[in-house]
């Protein structure tokens, strides 16, 4: 059973001073999030969490998803996915080789690339799998790249000011679709943002730092 991500009694320092110090639970398909400007250890937190932080840091704590000490584990382990507010959709690839990239290794071709155009068509983009993925406005790709870290079936979802590129219109829109796929699928979300707005549309419980 689901029991959401915990971080229990974390404490990240650079060797000096303390960067940041959370201890929370989000449950399954809740919302938590860190706000605050840049420079208070919001993306530090989201590394140590995916296990790739850098080693001028030094974090005490841990990390437990779904019951599971997931703290020494290596990246590709730990089952957690994270949205940016890049672009980094590969260039080289269509929009729908971009997708199977991300979903596990084995089964028939046939089999992963109808799961591929049926995602598509979930998120409303139907007839996108051969595009190349230079021909999509801020919001396909948004979504695209939303669809591809889901198709990796995590068990925890982290977004790294995902909206922040997004204009007004395009950012209500995936936000809503961000947070209810994640709704849907019973994943626990760590949202951190220096955007208000972001962090009541989400809902849940706010941290707030750098006050």
């Amino acid at each position: 059973m689901s029991e959401g991500l915990k971080l229990d009694a974390v404490r990240i320092t650079d060797g000096r001073q303390m960067v940041i110090e959370v201890d929370c639970t989000i449950a399954p398909g809740a919302v938590m999030t860190i706000m605050g400007p840049s420079g208070v250890g919001k993306s530090t937190l989201l590394a140590f969490v995916t296990g790739t932080l850098n080693r001028a840091f030094t974090a005490t704590g841990r990390v437990l998803l779904d019951g599971e000490d997931i703290t020494s584990l290596p990246p590709h382990r730990r089952h957690v996915g994270i949205l940016y507010q890049d672009d980094i959709l590969f260039p080289h690839m269509s929009v729908g080789q971009n997708l199977a990239f991300g979903m596990e290794r084995g089964g028939k071709r046939a089999d992963r690339w109808a799961t591929v155009v049926a995602a598509l068509s979930e998120i409303g983009l139907e007839g996108f799998a051969h595009r190349d993925p230079a021909t999509l406005s801020g919001g396909q790709a948004a979504r695209v790249q939303l669809l591809r870290v889901l198709l990796s079936q995590p068990r925890a979802l982290l977004l790294d000011e995902a909206f922040s590129r997004l204009d007004t219109n395009r950012r209500t829109q995936i936000r809503t679709l961000v947070f209810n796929m994640a709704r849907d699928r019973n994943l626990p979300v760590l949202m951190v943002t220096h955007d208000a707005e972001d962090a009541r549309a989400a809902g849940g419980h706010i941290i707030t730092l750098g006050e």
